[in-house]
């Protein structure tokens, strides 16, 4: 068996209103077109992916930390760098916190990435990696 990717992602924010308008700004612009755009939930889908954000059942709950078992970050691939140089451009016009501008990295032959932080803490990679990657050689 091989997957076909991750079907959905559904994030839970602390404040939606302010989770939405960076959503709506950033999962457009990755080519995912919204099919759910209601109060408490947002839905875009596009490139064999689905993002959902709804708000938090427990507002007093605190922000997102990379610390605490669960999610550490998610990361969308590009289909090229200019992609990753395009999303760094609209995270700091989003005013989202840069942890990374875009750089190369080790990880994998010619990866290129760049790492932000959405407005609840929880940290968005975005990378390109030539060819086929790790599985260039299979």
């Amino acid at each position: 068996m091989e997957i076909n990717g991750i079907a959905h992602i559904v994030l839970t924010v602390s404040d939606f209103a302010a989770a939405r308008r960076f959503y709506g700004a950033l999962l457009p612009a990755l080519g995912l077109v919204p099919l759910i755009d209601a109060d408490g939930y947002y839905y875009c889908i596009g490139g064999r992916t689905g993002v959902a954000i709804r708000p938090s059942e427990d507002p007093d709950a605190g922000r997102f930390s990379q610390e605490r078992p669960g999610l550490h970050h998610f990361c969308f691939r590009a289909r090229d760098r200019a992609h990753v140089d395009a999303i760094h451009a609209l995270a700091v016009e989003l005013g989202a916190k840069v942890h990374r501008a875009p750089e190369e990295g080790p990880f994998a032959p010619g990866y290129y990435s760049t790492l932000f932080e959405d407005p609840d803490g929880m940290r968005i990679e975005m990378n390109h990696i030539p060819g086929k990657g790790h599985l260039e050689a299979k």
